[in-house]
């Protein structure tokens, strides 16, 4: 049923091509007569003004060339028979396809524009997420080194960026396929880090991971300032962020917050006298006997005497 139906289009296509062919020829045949005509009258007008006597005379074809054309007509006229009348909406349907095909090829068209449009604005916020990315880093770095001088006598601070690591293959992992991407590789959309590099004054640090608690949370409060510095927000809320500060450190802590407080708010959740001294106002919260937490307020003199005093143990 293939075979047939492959003949079948074969023999459409020849047939719709010896139609078209046959057209041709009649028209020719059409001209052909009409020269001919033409010609018999002309040569009437000839022989009445010459006065000489017409000879009719048609030299007929070579035997091989009128078999091979009387073979041709008779291959043709079967193959017409044998197609069958020529489907009369060929013309409108094949018009239809091509007005489909044109408005096809005119949303390809409007769909590449849109996609270059999209290319160009992905490369403009790329270069503008990278060029915002790169100034605030660089206000950041400076800002941190300047809050670790204050939060470190004497030491050092910086931050930079960290390339993202290759994945390393172990021993059990399977090859990756042929054509697929190097598994070493990192992925495209993978952004670098930050590292924060803290040097307290006469330590050789190589790794954070070597300094004390302290050190870290010293560290982290930098980096957090570093960040207020660069973009400042309204308010800042610190929970227990100098739980595990010594009382020196406290005091560098109390005054990186006192050297700012006039351009943020400073919420802090703390239990260190000193910090509670350092502030505006405190708010606890109480519970009585019958299970209901209260809220207690008491805004703090401005006077160190009388923060100290009220501060006392005794008095708490």
């Amino acid at each position: 049923l293939s075979r047939l139906a492959s003949d079948a289009a074969v023999l459409d296509g020849e047939s719709r091509t010896a139609a078209a062919r046959a057209t041709t020829l009649e028209v020719e045949a059409a001209q052909v007569e009409e020269r001919l005509a033409e010609a018999l009258r002309r040569r009437r007008e000839l022989v009445a003004d010459s006065g000489l006597e017409a000879v009719d005379r048609l030299d007929p074809l070579p035997a091989e060339e009128l078999e091979a054309h009387s073979a041709t007509v008779e291959r043709l006229e079967r193959r017409q028979a044998a197609l069958g009348a020529v489907n009369p909406l060929a013309a409108q349907e094949y018009e239809e396809a091509q007005a489909r095909a044109a408005d096809v090829a005119e949303q390809i068209a409007d769909l590449e524009g849109a996609l270059r449009e999209l290319r160009r604005l992905i490369r403009e916020l790329s270069t503008e997420i990278r060029g915002r990315f790169d100034a605030t880093f660089g206000l950041v770095q400076a800002n941190f080194a300047e809050v670790v001088g204050t939060l470190f006598p004497g030491g050092r601070g910086r931050l930079r960026l960290v390339e993202p690591a290759p994945a390393v293959a172990g021993a059990d992992d399977e090859a990756p396929a042929e054509g697929a991407p190097d598994a070493d590789g990192p992925p495209e959309d993978e952004e670098p880090g930050v590292e924060l590099e803290v040097q307290p004054a006469g330590k050789q640090i190589t790794s954070l991971g070597i300094l004390s608690g302290g050190e870290k949370a010293l560290g982290a409060i930098a980096f957090l300032f570093a960040l207020m510095l660069a973009r400042p927000c309204p308010f800042y809320v610190l929970d227990e962020v100098e739980a595990a500060l010594d009382d020196a450190n406290i005091e560098r802590f109390l005054s990186l917050v006192d050297r700012f407080r006039d351009r943020a708010q400073f919420i802090v959740i703390t239990h260190q006298q000193r910090t509670m001294g350092a502030a505006d106002a405190l708010y606890g919260v109480t519970m009585a006997g019958d299970g209901v937490s209260k809220v207690l307020s008491r805004r703090l003199p401005r006077s160190a005497e009388e923060r100290r005093l009220l501060l006392e143990p005794a008095s708490v």
